[in-house]
């Protein structure tokens, strides 16, 4: 591939995630192209039609709100004095909450699904990059996992650390519940490429945090959450495939789990122009310089990895099942 074609495909790919989304969001809205409404048509209405009083209401992803959107807020408060409520709730909230006038605007690391007609209406806007992680407990001797070993781990066929070259113990594995939460759909997609996958778990949890807080307490604990979130609790986070999730590792595309996160937006909002504010000051410069300096990698530096995102799906697909 030439130069010049790649550099028109990223200009391409930059239209796209300011107007709709990544490579990625247009394969999930095609699979459901049957059962999703028009495009440009939203299907679901605000039901909040009188303006909520007070400062903006943020809801979604706790993996965002961690990562961006705690620092963003506070900037963008600074900047224009327009207040902002940052509550978590998970991805799923982050979209329906939005989508049926609970709150102002949101943020979600999975797209939506298509064909549900609770999330129809919002317009996700990709803002960053975040890195799934595997992690253990901090006495846990093993460093490294390969990604086929963690589908031999997801799918019950490693059950002992002494397969993975650690001690001869029990493989504790934490999961989501539920299989639309965030990490989990993401799981699903970037390593089993099977939206329906079924993993055996030792034990499931409601949210992201309260999994995070059992890995830093049980030794024989695995699961797999945001680098944003875990960078902040007392686990390992171990190398994949040999790489670390460095920031560098995840701009560059060397690091091979990785999604985006999205703001989301309801259009038919009350608050839609302060909303509109906000979108505008996280694509400044500005905004992502609060970005990178949380340790996230901005969407817009990164244009590289929407390409790379079709090689990723094509892997999943291809080494959905466990090789050995």
């Amino acid at each position: 591939m030439s130069t010049q074609i790649f550099r028109r495909m990223l200009a391409a790919a930059a239209v796209t995630a300011l107007c709709a989304g990544t490579a990625w969001a247009k394969t999930d809205a095609a699979a459901g192209a049957r059962t999703a409404a028009p495009a440009g048509t939203a299907t679901v209405q605000v039901t909040a039609s009188a303006r909520r009083e007070g400062p903006l209401l943020w809801v979604g992803c706790g993996i965002s709100k961690k990562s961006y959107m705690i620092a963003a807020a506070k900037a963008f408060t600074a900047k224009t004095g327009i207040k902002i409520k940052v509550e978590g709730g998970g991805a799923t909230r982050g979209i329906r909450d939005v989508a049926d006038g609970k709150a102002d605007f949101g943020g979600s690391c999975r797209f939506i699904i298509p064909g549900v007609r609770a999330e129809m209406g919002d317009i996700l806007k990709p803002v960053a990059w975040d890195a799934l992680v595997v992690i253990t407990h901090p006495g846990n001797p093993v460093k490294n996992i390969t990604l086929d070993q963690v589908r031999g781990v997801y799918l019950g066929k490693i059950t002992n650390w002494k397969q993975l070259g650690g001690p001869d113990k029990p493989i504790h594995l934490f999961v989501r519940k539920g299989d639309i939460s965030g990490v989990g759909r993401t799981i699903r997609k970037l390593v089993f490429g099977n939206y329906d996958q079924q993993f055996v778990a030792y034990k499931t949890f409601r949210s992201s945090g309260p999994l995070e807080k059992a890995v830093e307490k049980d030794p024989d604990a695995i699961a797999i959450t945001g680098i944003s979130s875990a960078r902040k609790r007392k686990v390992d986070i171990l190398a994949l495939n040999g790489k670390r999730p460095t920031y560098d590792n995840i701009k560059d595309g060397k690091y091979v789990l990785y999604r985006p996160l999205y703001l989301v937006v309801n259009p038919d909002s009350p608050k839609i122009a302060e909303v509109n504010q906000f979108v505008k000051f996280i694509y400044s410069p500005e905004g992502r310089r609060v970005i990178r300096a949380n340790g996230v990698v901005p969407y817009m530096d990164a244009l590289q990895l929407v390409m790379k995102q079709v090689a990723q799906d094509q892997q999943a697909r291809a080494m959905g099942l466990y090789r050995h």
